[in-house]
């Protein structure tokens, strides 16, 4: 075989290679490429439990505290209690204070004590606002409030409108609701003076003493 032979047959070689290899993969196969390295697992972003809802107290720990607190007997801070435990429940929180009033036709009443939840540091809070209507005379009270649907002591701190229709005598003790964004304000009072009437009005709870009510 001469050297042209040889070259022609070497050229049909490597073009019949070169078809070969450019020939598409059967039906239903793909030309996969290398395979790299595995990359790492993702992490989940974990998932944390919504904050619990504030605990309560029983019944028999509000009776105790208002008994102490307004200087009553067990059978009467019961009493005020038992009213407000049928309406309301567990309260989530209690207020202890102080505060003074005084009203014709138009009142203005001012307060201050400490907020007391569970598992919580107190907290010292002020409240003071004004009121209307048929209402003469004044009074100096301890106020024990209880406090439904409070989370978070912040939550305090905001007006409560309530309507009041309690009357107060020497040694009286009156209750009244007040309402704002599902959170329920009681406050049981216990006295020294004379006030009586009825009114509507509000109270701005506040971190700090504020002499303007409105």
């Amino acid at each position: 075989m001469d050297r042209r032979t040889l070259i022609l047959s070497g050229i049909a070689t490597l073009g019949a290679a070169g078809a070969a290899s450019a020939q598409p993969a059967p039906s239903g196969q793909t030309n996969m490429p290398i395979a790299g390295p595995t990359p790492p697992p993702v992490t989940p972003t974990p998932a944390y439990a919504a904050n619990p809802p504030a605990e309560t107290f029983s019944r028999e720990e509000i009776v105790n505290n208002v008994s102490d607190f307004l200087g009553v007997t067990a059978e009467t801070g019961g009493g005020a209690v038992e009213r407000v435990f049928k309406d309301n429940g567990r309260p989530t929180a209690y207020i202890a204070g102080e505060e003074a009033s005084g009203a014709v036709a138009l009142g203005l009443r001012y307060g201050r004590g400490l907020l007391y939840m569970k598992g919580k540091p107190p907290v010292e809070i002020w409240w003071q606002g004004p009121s209307v209507g048929w209402d003469v005379g004044g009074n100096a009270s301890r106020v024990f409030t209880l406090c439904y649907n409070l989370q978070y002591p912040d939550a305090i701190f905001q007006r409560f409108p309530g309507v009041d229709g309690s009357a107060y005598f020497i040694g009286g003790l009156g209750v009244n609701y007040q309402r704002a964004n599902d959170i329920i304000l009681a406050p049981i009072r216990a006295g020294v003076g004379m006030r009586l009437g009825a009114n509507v009005g509000y109270l701005s709870y506040s971190r700090q003493r504020h002499w303007w009510p409105f």
